[in-house]
């Protein structure tokens, strides 16, 4: 017979978070006759007292979710906005958030990535200008489950705001201004809810998958204040739900401030805003607004990725260009390659520094098409924009191979394939800028970059992302002349 566990899967603890570990997770500590028991419970912060509920207990540790927060920590402070799933941190000074984002971050690269210097060649942290109201998108979800922020129970409800923190199924309403996206916006959220609620239409239930109402999505520039709305529901509501009468409802809202609306179809069963089989027609204005990044103009659709924090996001670009061109990017006849190019930012950035030819590769069709419209309009001559899969794409044009002197890559959260990375390599470019929003899956990478000849020069963190538990990471890698890569060459 095996060890009894400590805990039982589901059942619900009271521990103190003492430490921190990358991911937004918290640490706490038992004290056993064999040594400590360690705890990881999820959106948690030093000197929290919580409930946690075991997701996976091992001999030694366990895994749980937040339930609730007995007591706060002694750093916390009070802000004025809702707390909202997406913000566990918000009520802690930024200066310790970004403590916590640095040691987690640095301890990543120690560890996985086997960088022995890393603290030698850390150049900082660069801050968010914006602290609050950073974000130019959000997404909120409507529910038949409510969850009752006073109560704790979940109640049969016409719900619109965020999903409750561990469920899928229960929102918590947005009420008033959360600090991260919009004021006006989110103060005027509840009208939209009951709105909506007064159709006499049905909000998505997610467990029995139907209803009408399932996601209010906005888009804003920081540029110019405009905003894109997409409002998602399912097919049917002739009779109760009028596009036209929901336009002049919006309008009277926000008035000047919207440049257009779309109103998308998703029958799909599964919890995301774009439809595998379905339809977005806009039914008022434009389907895109023009954001402005250092001096450059992009248009950028719903659909599309886009920095989510501009002001921070020119920050950043900032010192991806200052590592990409620290050593110069080569003569006319070397290209740089941007993978995961998204609308073609730092691309056209880097046209800015270099009289070559730039190529932006993205497997989102949408986005290189702004990318290609943005080009244009920037007067971006040198800049190539191609709709494609990244492993793929490498595959597919080897006469790349050895004109490549800059690399820069920004793959989403997951990373980069194994496979792909293999290939990224092979290409042999003498240096690479690895932008990244997931501190893991870089350090993970770094480790095979320095297996196949890539030395990690430097790197730096920036703040794109406060009151969560995520970070942007650069970091500048050179390949050792003379080195053999492990990897198969051919």
């Amino acid at each position: 017979m095996g060890k009894q566990k400590m805990y039982r899967k589901g059942e619900v603890i009271q521990v103190t978070i003492t430490d921190s570990a990358f991911g937004g997770k918290g640490i706490a500590r038992i004290k056993t006759e064999i040594g400590d028991f360690t705890v990881f419970v999820q959106n948690t912060f030093p000197g929290q007292q919580v409930n946690a509920q075991v997701i996976k207990c091992k001999n030694r540790y366990a895994e749980c979710r937040l339930k609730d927060i007995i007591a706060p920590s002694p750093d916390e402070v009070q802000t004025p906005y809702q707390t909202i799933p997406g913000a566990p941190y918000a009520s802690f000074p930024i200066e310790i958030q970004h403590k916590y984002k640095e040691e987690t971050a640095i301890n990543l690269f120690e560890r996985i990535g086997g960088i022995a210097n890393a603290r030698e060649i850390y150049q900082g942290i660069v801050s968010s200008p914006s602290v609050w109201h950073y974000r130019n998108k959000m997404e909120y979800s409507f529910s038949e489950i409510r969850h009752d922020l006073e109560s704790g129970e979940k109640v049969d409800d016409f719900g619109l705001g965020f999903k409750h923190r561990g469920t899928w199924w229960a929102v918590e309403n947005l009420d008033r201004d959360s600090g991260l996206f919009d004021k006006q916006i989110e103060d005027d959220i509840y009208k939209v809810r009951k709105w909506c609620e007064n159709t006499g239409l049905p909000a998505w239930h997610p467990p029995q998958r139907k209803g009408f109402f399932r996601f209010f999505v906005i888009r804003r520039s920081e540029a110019n204040n405009k905003i894109l709305i997409n409002l998602v529901t399912t097919s049917g509501g002739e009779g109760k739900f009028i596009e036209s009468e929901f336009t002049e409802f919006i309008l009277g809202l926000w008035g000047d401030r919207v440049a257009g609306i779309l109103h998308t179809i998703n029958d799909d069963i599964g919890e995301r805003v774009e439809a595998r089989e379905g339809s977005s027609a806009l039914i008022f204005g434009q389907d895109r607004i023009t954001e402005v990044l250092h001096g450059l103009q992009f248009d950028i659709s719903l659909s599309s990725f886009f920095q989510t924090n501009p002001l921070s996001a020119e920050r950043l670009y900032s010192e991806v260009i200052s590592m990409a061109i620290e050593k110069g990017m080569g003569g006319k006849d070397d290209v740089v390659l941007d993978l995961f190019c998204g609308t073609g930012t730092i691309s056209q950035l880097l046209a800015q520094h270099h009289d070559g030819q730039i190529i932006g590769v993205d497997i989102v069709e949408t986005a290189i098409e702004d990318a290609r419209i943005s080009a244009e309009r920037n007067g971006s001559k040198n800049t190539t924009f191609f709709a494609a899969d990244v492993g793929k794409f490498l595959l597919e044009y080897p006469k790349y191979k050895g004109c490549i002197r800059t690399l820069v890559m920004d793959p989403p959260r997951a990373g980069i394939s194994p496979k792909t990375l293999r290939k990224v390599i092979r290409l042999q470019a003498d240096r690479m800028v690895y932008v990244s929003c997931n501190p893991a899956t870089q350090a993970r990478d770094m480790a095979t970059l320095a297996e196949n000849g890539y030395k990690l020069v430097q790197f730096k963190l920036v703040d794109q992302f406060p009151h969560t538990a995520h970070v942007e990471s650069v970091a500048l890698f050179e390949r050792i002349p003379g080195f053999i890569p492990i990897i198969d060459m051919k």
